[in-house]
């Protein structure tokens, strides 16, 4: 499954499998427990596939991020858990992406990729992201 229908809510704990649009929002499916909400347009959604992180260059599309991840975790879960100490997030983050912009990606941004990050592998959705990113790359370079 592509990071396209995959919806962070802004309230609402962990990630969101976009299910249905409807006429005043969506229906989502939480990847947590597989409970089903409605979701009314003005809450706050964001899609994982728009997120980047700041780098000191230029920002870099979430979804290459978790593949960095993934790669120094062979597809396992982060080795750092989100609850450790700031320092330890911190370093586990530039052995990932090593220009990170450290004044613009907060501790608590860090946490919340890695959260993500767990998430996903749990359901199994990382398991097509280098063939995903390869296809937009392609796909922008198309566009210029």
């Amino acid at each position: 499954m592509s990071l396209d229908k995959i919806l962070s809510i802004s309230g609402k704990p962990g990630l969101y499998n976009l299910i249905a649009q409807t006429r005043g929002g969506f229906v989502a499916e939480s990847l947590i427990d597989n409970k089903r909400i409605t979701v009314n347009a003005q809450q706050n959604i964001s899609v994982l596939s728009e997120i980047a992180i700041y780098t000191l260059t230029e920002e870099v599309p979430l979804k290459e991020v978790f593949l960095s991840i993934k790669n120094k975790e062979g597809g396992k879960e982060s080795s750092v858990k989100p609850k450790d100490s700031k320092d330890k997030l911190e370093e586990y983050f530039f052995d990932i992406l090593p220009e990170y912009d450290e004044e613009r990606v907060y501790p608590s941004d860090i946490k919340k990729v890695l959260q993500w990050y767990n998430l996903l592998v749990k359901n199994n959705l990382l398991d097509n992201l280098e063939t995903e990113i390869t296809e937009s790359k392609a796909e922008a370079n198309k566009e210029e």
